[in-house]
């Protein structure tokens, strides 16, 4: 079998569209709540490699080691883990913030992303072989008006991803921070609970990045000679140049 990249947040947006830019190099294990999604991607992609799906919550700790260590022994050695799953809700100041939706964003885009790491590292340590990629924001590099929380948890991705990177360095697994400014998925549709009006706004009157050319960057970084590892990566579309400066035209 190929080489193995395992996906979290696999049934939409970045996460979906890198499992197909990775399918033709890399047997996958995606991963993501929604069932049905999975098993569609699966079918999809079977055409092209091995898959294997695992449905869970990154923020259900208990349901992380489960799935995970649930894997058949052929899918066990993961050679690449891309820590995917993520999410922003709602846009306030923070006085005026939802404590349920504060909670929803650290206990996925951090907690989350620590869970599925611990579950996945000791047998990269073991083999001292993989690479982790963690896909973060521009919002972890800057702090936006209303998006206190939420930059908050991907700062903290940005931290996790530094430790981890100087934890991992003796076991010769690289460790890369993906950091994307302004991506058209589903996430504006998210944070504003389903307000299409308002999501649409975020990305009017510019050519925003697609989940694709995000996934192009995934398969740039893990692509390297074995002694090269790009360990932080900003990306914009050429429409914006800094979390708050967008040129809508």
């Amino acid at each position: 079998m190929k080489k193995i990249a395992l996906i979290t947040g696999a049934t939409a947006g970045i996460g979906e569209a890198t499992a197909r830019r990775l399918s033709t190099d890399y047997a996958l294990i995606i991963c993501g709540r929604r069932q049905e999604r999975l098993g569609q991607l699966k079918t999809q992609l079977s055409e092209h490699t091995d898959v294997h799906t695992l449905s869970f919550d990154v923020r259900d700790r208990a349901a992380v080691f489960t799935e995970i260590d649930s894997l058949p022994e052929k899918w066990r050695n993961i050679d690449v883990l891309i820590n995917n799953a993520g999410n922003a809700h709602g846009l306030a100041p923070v006085h005026e913030g939802s404590v349920d939706d504060w909670d929803a964003m650290i206990d996925i885009n951090a907690k989350g992303l620590l869970y599925v790491s611990k579950a996945v590292l000791p047998g990269m340590v073991d083999r001292k072989s993989g690479f982790v990629v963690n896909i973060s924001s521009i919002a972890g590099k800057e702090v936006y008006p209303n998006g206190n929380v939420y930059c908050a948890s991907k700062y903290a991705v940005d931290a996790i991803t530094q430790g981890m990177r100087l934890d991992m360095n003796p076991h010769g697994i690289r460790v890369c921070s993906i950091n994307p400014g302004l991506v058209e998925t589903e996430f504006s549709l998210v944070r504003f609970k389903g307000d299409e009006e308002r999501a649409k706004k975020v990305y009017a009157d510019i050519t925003a990045l697609t989940g694709d050319d995000v996934a192009d960057a995934v398969a740039y970084v893990i692509s390297r000679p074995a002694h090269v590892m790009v360990g932080d990566l900003t990306l914009f579309p050429t429409d914006q140049a800094s979390a708050t400066v967008v040129n809508r035209h």
